[in-house]
């Protein structure tokens, strides 16, 4: 792995630094796009407006309407943790604006598959649904659509997937993706969306008189669970989006957050008070998570919809208990798929550019975190597949992970033109990716695949380069400093500071069978560090990329770094 320094444009910080910015973050804000204070400003008010989401007029129309009937309306939410918090927030702030019946169901993963399907709408109405309302799905949904509104039911798409070549004929459809839509946070969680929505609807029943701006319901209670489903999601972290997680993390650091989330911070042994990203991303949202993944999503929207606090903490109970489940069950997947991709890099034949990995005893719930530590591990598009069921039908659902320069939703679209009847179903980003096929379609999608892949990318494609932010000056070395850096907002698109050095390895052991402890002499100071799965011994001097932490031993705060790579030293 080859680590490369950032570009740091000079007059970025010049500008950064004299606007008050801290000078190592004036640094790191300038070397991820920043050029100005403006950008890093977390004001509700600089919020991109949402008159600018196409087909948000109507939505709120539709819903100002039928709260004023008392129409009973039903979520249709998805199985992820972006889903669940959309859902959560779809519930609590309709109710916030006067909506007396409010119910939702969310489909099983193994069940029901992805999405508004014709069989979920006519679930809702056998419910005495009026009003359909997807969240972070449907964009896909035509069939659905159309059955819903066949059953005499209004339906309201928000979702922020990329569409297919057809769109669903909803009532309407509010997706920053959607054809013609010029809103300029193309990067919009599925929960953002929705939160937009709420903005719309409240605005619009303002006009009507129903409220006024003394008596209107406040919805930034609400911006915890954006902040949530944002960062879980992994969605670009444009200034949008790092404004809406800004704003979610001060309330979760002033106690002003739901009792289910509360209770997710204590099951996780977190501080709400000290709420980061990184609590989001690794933490909390795996716990939301593993309910879609391997149980029923259901108990993830009651945790995070629920304000009594007993029920909270046992839901939250029991999500923890899931997701250790489903990190045991991820170990023994993960190392049954690390073998499976360890024969075919090293067949006979040249390695392929691509990964696709199935066994029969892999399960669904699980496959898109296996598809992402082989992506991790051998830089390339990876494919896991596990047995499932579609509409009483065997077939295999993979998920796909995949590296900067290949698209992988353009890969299937792609593989489809060349074998129309080769998938059921797919959709997903850039980056991740789903599909549904017949086992026996299995070695041809691996071939299309392969013939993609070896099209697309090239041997520089297929070059890991890892991108830090250079050394890291001695006066930084800090456990204040190390607060200060994980208080900002970090995530998909605005990495974490990595920093690069040259350090002398002091000692080495291995620790928990599977991570390596080290003490580095760096710039002059004995400094502890982990690499996480690593048993490796390191050389006694190399250039090591890191991230800065702080190891809490006994009430005693103490840096440490966590090592990601390492390049060796030609000193």
């Amino acid at each position: 792995m080859k680590l490369q320094v950032r570009d740091v444009p000079p007059r970025s910080v010049w500008a950064l630094e004299q606007s008050g910015t801290h000078p190592l973050l004036a640094r790191l804000y300038a070397a991820r796009g920043v050029h100005d204070a403006q950008a890093l400003q977390t004001d509700l008010k600089l919020l991109l407006p949402p008159s600018g989401l196409k087909g948000i007029a109507q939505a709120a129309t539709l819903l100002a309407d039928a709260i004023a009937q008392q129409h009973h309306l039903c979520i249709v939410a998805d199985y992820d943790c972006d889903g669940a918090t959309a859902c959560a927030l779809a519930l609590r702030g309709l109710k916030l604006l006067g909506a007396q019946q409010v119910s939702f169901i969310v489909p099983d993963r193994v069940v029901d598959g992805y999405g508004l399907t014709p069989e979920i709408a006519q679930r809702v109405h056998a419910l005495g649904s009026q009003v359909l309302i997807t969240v972070d799905n449907g964009i896909a949904s035509v069939a659905g659509v159309q059955e819903a509104q066949g059953l005499g039911m209004q339906v309201l798409v928000t979702d922020h997937h990329l569409p297919g070549t057809e769109l669903p004929q909803a009532d309407a459809l509010v997706n920053p993706n959607q054809p013609g839509c010029t809103f300029e946070s193309k990067s919009m969680a599925g929960v953002g969306v929705m939160f937009y929505v709420l903005l719309a609807l409240r605005a619009l029943m303002r006009e009507r008189g129903i409220f006024s701006k003394d008596t209107e319901p406040k919805l930034d209670g609400l911006l915890p669970l954006v902040a949530l489903g944002t960062v879980a999601d992994v969605v670009g972290l444009d200034a949008n989006n790092r404004r809406l997680v800004a704003q979610g993390l001060q309330r979760m650091r002033k106690g002003q957050l739901p009792a289910g989330l509360a209770a997710l911070f204590k099951v996780a042994a977190r501080d709400p008070a000290q709420a980061s990203s990184q609590d989001m991303g690794f933490a909390i949202g795996p716990r939301i998570n593993a309910a879609g993944r391997l149980s029923d999503m259901t108990l993830g929207i009651e945790c995070l919809r629920t304000d009594d606090s007993e029920l909270a903490w046992r839901l939250a109970q029991q999500l923890d208990t899931i997701n250790r489940e489903r990190r045991a069950m991820e170990g023994g997947m993960r190392e049954q798929a690390l073998q499976i991709a360890e024969s075919l890099m090293d067949s006979e034949d040249e390695a392929p550019a691509a990964l696709c990995v199935y066994d029969e005893d892999f399960h669904e719930g699980v496959v898109g975190i296996i598809a992402g530590r082989l992506k991790d591990l051998h830089y390339r598009p990876c494919f896991v597949f596990a047995n499932s069921q579609s509409q009483g039908q065997a077939v295999l659902k993979g998920s796909g992970r995949s590296i900067p320069g290949f698209h992988l939703r353009d890969a299937l679209d792609a593989m489809v033109k060349r074998y129309p009847d080769l998938l059921l179903r797919f959709g997903g980003h850039a980056m991740a990716a789903g599909c549904t096929l017949l086992e026996d379609d299995l070695a041809t999608f691996e071939m299309a695949l392969q013939d993609i892949a070896a099209a697309w990318l090239d041997e520089a494609t297929l070059s890991q380069t890892l991108l830090t932010d250079g050394g890291l000056p001695p006066a930084y070395l800090r456990p204040d400093l190390v607060k200060h850096l994980q208080a900002q907002v970090w995530g998909q698109g605005f990495a974490a500071p990595l920093f690069e050095d040259t350090v002398n390895v002091m000692s080495q052991k291995i620790v928990g069978d599977k991570h390596l402890s080290l003490k580095l002499q760096l710039h002059g100071q004995v400094v502890d560090a982990i690499w996480f799965g690593r048993t490796q011994s390191l050389p006694v001097q190399a250039t090591l990329a890191y991230r800065l932490d702080i190891n809490l031993w006994q009430g005693l705060e103490k840096l440490q770094l966590q090592i990601e790579a390492m390049q060796p030293s030609y000193n």
